[in-house]
């Protein structure tokens, strides 16, 4: 996995970057301070995965995502930071990110979440995921006018999708529903077509949103 930091901290990048080495799988191949760097460093260098920082001069890291996300669709940020704000935390799955990591995080955690995100996942659990799904559980006129797309998902689909909602993996998927991993992954990425959506995140967000699962019982 090809990896792009973004930080304003030279020695907290250089620290991430230590980290990353002591696994194979991950590969550093750049480094920016700010989120104009970031964006540069992106279109040369076309990362798999950036760690993107928020508050940075010159281009935050929220800009900076919503700016790679047009561009470069398929890039998969996470967003690593000291801020726990929800504004921050909102605007940042808004924007297209895959994750939401806070600073003070266990090396072993960020390892596990790269991974988990070089097989297409985004695991939703713990706090984080539970202030999304609370602040995205009110149906708006915009959620209620794309009603009309879940008719366009199967049963299965929409199965999957309340899965997805309560933090399963895809290994986990395919045991509760006795199916392969390879199928869960064609049909995660089928809802996402269907759906117009980016990520698990948003796509756990769109199932509360239309009522397909009670984000209270999560």
């Amino acid at each position: 996995m090809r990896i792009l930091l973004v930080d304003d901290h030279v020695l907290f990048r250089k620290g991430v970057a230590a980290l990353l080495a002591m696994n194979p799988d991950f590969q550093v191949v750049g480094e920016a301070g700010d989120g104009l760097e970031a964006i540069a460093a992106a279109r040369e260098l076309l990362p798999d995965v950036v760690l993107m920082d928020i508050g940075m001069p010159r281009c935050n890291g929220l800009e900076a995502t919503r700016i790679l996300k047009r561009e470069m669709p398929h890039i998969k940020i996470v967003i690593l930071t000291v801020s726990d704000d929800d504004q921050h935390l909102f605007e940042a799955i808004k924007s297209g990110a895959q994750g939401y990591l806070l600073k003070n995080l266990e090396p072993y955690q960020l390892h596990d979440l790269l991974e988990s995100i070089s097989r297409g996942e985004a695991p939703l659990s713990g706090a984080i995921a539970a202030r999304i799904l609370k602040e995205f559980s009110h149906p708006t006129p915009a959620s209620e006018q794309a009603a009309p797309l879940v008719e366009g998902l199967t049963s299965r689909e929409i199965e999957i999708l309340q899965l997805v909602v309560e933090g399963l993996t895809n290994k986990e998927i395919a045991t509760a529903l006795v199916i392969s991993e390879n199928t869960v992954k064609i049909h995660l990425r089928n809802i996402l077509e269907k759906l117009h959506l980016q990520n698990r995140i948003q796509a756990a967000v769109y199932a509360v949103r239309q009522g397909l699962i009670d984000a209270d019982q999560q």
